[in-house]
């Protein structure tokens, strides 16, 4: 099984992507991972996990504040499991570092009785726009970073087929525990909301932004997209307006561009 989490696409190219090789078997004939769980859909339906005792967990997700996201670890707490999975990995997508993801996502677990045996980290191009000084990454760039992690695709493979042990591509960057433990709570307390989102006269009412937002937060009223304060700031509505409407405070389309991971095959 697979669980993932995703906003703009990233982590979910990954976690199908794992699931279509992992699921083809391994040399011992055994599939180790076929099975793909959306976290928000599982929530809402109030899903519980079961896991016969040679079962692997994989979990997928991109990193959010310099650690894993909140919604991930509130499913990851409060989740009902039937059994125990005997081997668990982890995949973050990442912008440019990860801080601690690893360290709070071991500890989460832990708690549950599971321990984290392999934990990858892929570097995906940026999405998060919502301050000054963040933007997303070049064209040349995001194609380089998504090459970079692709390349080493088969490998992250072969070690959980392998159920391998460790930490593998780590980008935890420089002050790694100042930004997970003390801005990370300054993020979610101040900086995510919703409310600073709002339309231009460029939206056609299409309500992509509705069916997109994977915590269906968003409403459309008078044809028109209403935030409703659950907002994680994934900005899958922002990056995927077809008509640029949508703008954050004075953030806009016109100014910071789009992104949502697009397949090239």
């Amino acid at each position: 099984m697979i669980l993932w989490y995703s906003g703009c696409g990233n982590s979910l190219f990954v976690a199908e992507s794992l699931a279509g090789q992992l699921g083809q078997g391994s040399e011992t004939g055994q599939s180790v991972g076929d099975t793909l769980l959306s976290v928000t859909q599982a929530a809402r339906d109030h899903i519980s996990l079961s896991f016969r005792t040679d079962s692997v967990l994989g979990i997928v997700f991109p990193v959010y504040a310099w650690s894993v996201p909140n919604l991930v670890l509130d499913f990851l707490r409060q989740v009902q499991m039937d059994g125990r999975p005997q081997y668990v990995y982890a995949v973050c997508t990442c912008g440019d570092n990860t801080g601690c993801t690893e360290q709070v996502l071991r500890r989460t677990l832990k708690k549950r009785g599971l321990t984290l045996h392999a934990f990858f980290t892929f570097r995906m191009p940026n999405t998060y726009i919502n301050l000054p000084g963040f933007k997303l990454d070049s064209p040349s760039l995001a194609q380089s970073k998504i090459r970079e992690s692709m390349d080493r695709f088969q490998e992250t493979v072969s070690l959980i087929r392998n159920r391998a042990a460790g930490s593998y591509f780590a980008v935890r960057g420089t002050g790694a525990f100042w930004k997970t433990y003390i801005l990370k709570p300054l993020f979610y307390a101040l900086l995510i909301t919703d409310r600073k989102f709002h339309v231009n006269e460029n939206c056609s009412s299409c309500g992509l932004c509705a069916r997109m937002c994977p915590l269906q937060n968003i409403s459309m009223q008078n044809g028109r997209p209403h935030w409703n304060g659950h907002c994680t700031n994934c900005n899958s509505c922002y990056h995927r307006c077809p008509h640029q409407a949508i703008s954050f405070g004075r953030i806009s389309c016109d100014t910071t561009g789009q992104y949502c991971f697009k397949r090239t095959e």
